[in-house]
């Protein structure tokens, strides 16, 4: 059975590298290395957990960055089911939903509350 690093980066905090192996979700191994990541449903329906694809490592020892060659998120994770609450645009633009993500290669993703608040605007601001 494959496994792929993930590296968690959260929005301007530390960064952390988690094994994952390719049936496990990205939230399950996180939670298993005591790296916490926000999460609600664990059904792929809340969006709690939604994190921001930064770079996938394509050829394993060059990593692409996201933000200059756009990177299609079915390149980097399955899902287990249907990411219910991301709209197909959100998806376009690389956010992914941890609960339900299972690794495709080696990738570096954007992850923690601030991440969600990206896709949903606050009304008390």
């Amino acid at each position: 059975m494959a496994s792929y690093d993930i590296t968690l980066e959260w929005v301007g905090g530390p960064t952390r590298t988690v094994d994952i192996s390719e049936r496990e979700t990205v939230l399950e191994a996180a939670r298993q290395a005591d790296a916490p990541l926000p999460y609600g449903c664990r059904t792929g329906a809340c969006g709690t957990c939604v994190g921001r694809l930064l770079a996938v490592d394509r050829t394993a020892s060059v990593d692409v960055d996201a933000t200059e060659d756009p990177i299609d998120v079915a390149d980097a994770f399955a899902y287990q089911r249907e990411p219910r609450a991301l709209k197909p645009r959100h998806r376009d633009d690389g956010y992914v939903l941890l609960c339900i993500a299972t690794p495709e290669t080696a990738r570096r993703v954007a992850v923690g509350s601030q991440v969600q608040s990206e896709l949903v605007d606050n009304p008390w601001k």
